[in-house]
């Protein structure tokens, strides 16, 4: 999705949405990806990988914990991407990626991901211009190869304001419940908010435009899970799966 501004993008719910009536259909997504799921798993012809993205604090683990909710954990995964390890710098950038992309039946989704590779190292200069660029292909050819074997691959990016962000932030200080997720590094990283907003945009830009992102509007946590489960339900709808009938033996 070439051009996008972040900051030409809401971060809030649109004006006409009722809070109450979004949380209704919320529900009714997530019962049908509950029953869309079972198809996937059991006519085993596709998988689907959900990359989650976003700044600290906009919310992927809230979304993973109640858009997921009905799913059968028998058909779904979470990764969770940190600092790659020793043995994963001693690796390309994807080793450690290609470990995890789901098989057919499965649901994968990526707390963090690949993404993280053409951003966060693109803002502290971990690496070369010339290596982001040359990863920004492979990025694509990864996700092309994912496609072609039958993996949907959706994208979202959890936008929320800064203003927000630093309201999460300082909850993690106050709240007994949010402590454990405090940590000090996230203030310093918020500091560098306009060079990771030119990173993102960047690598919505460059990196497999054929499947692009979702821009989730992320300040209030209704919105971003009825969006989110909105689109998986539409995104497997069209795959029109079908429940396998009793196996021949032979």
């Amino acid at each position: 999705m070439p051009g996008i501004k972040l900051s030409e993008i809401d971060t809030m719910p649109p004006a006409h949405l009722d809070k109450d009536e979004a949380e209704k259909q919320t529900k009714k997504l997530i019962n049908r990806l509950s029953e869309l799921q079972n198809v996937l798993f059991a006519e085993g012809k596709h998988s689907m990988l959900i990359v989650l993205q976003g700044m600290d604090a906009s919310g992927k683990d809230g979304a993973i914990k109640e858009v997921f909710s009905g799913i059968n954990p028998l058909g779904c995964r979470v990764t969770a991407f940190k600092k790659p390890t020793e043995e994963e710098m001693k690796h390309e950038f994807l080793w450690r990626i290609h470990k995890h992309v789901p098989e057919k039946g499965m649901i994968q989704i990526f707390n963090r991901s690949h993404y993280e590779d053409v951003v966060i190292q693109r803002v502290h200069a971990w690496v070369d211009e010339d290596t982001i660029k040359r990863r920004y292909t492979h990025i694509n050819n990864f996700e092309t190869l994912l496609q072609e074997n039958g993996t949907v691959v959706l994208k979202f990016y959890m936008h929320i304001s800064k203003d927000e962000q630093t309201e999460r932030l300082q909850e993690r200080l106050s709240d007994i419940r949010k402590m454990w997720k405090y940590n000090p590094n996230d203030l310093k990283e918020s500091e560098r908010w306009d060079e990771y907003m030119e990173a993102y945009q960047l690598a919505f830009a460059k990196c497999s435009p054929e499947i692009p992102w979702t821009i989730v509007p992320a300040d209030k946590n209704w919105y971003k899970e009825y969006l989110i489960a909105k689109t998986l339900v539409e995104a497997m709808e069209k795959l029109d799966m079908q429940y396998p009938g009793i196996k021949k033996d032979g």
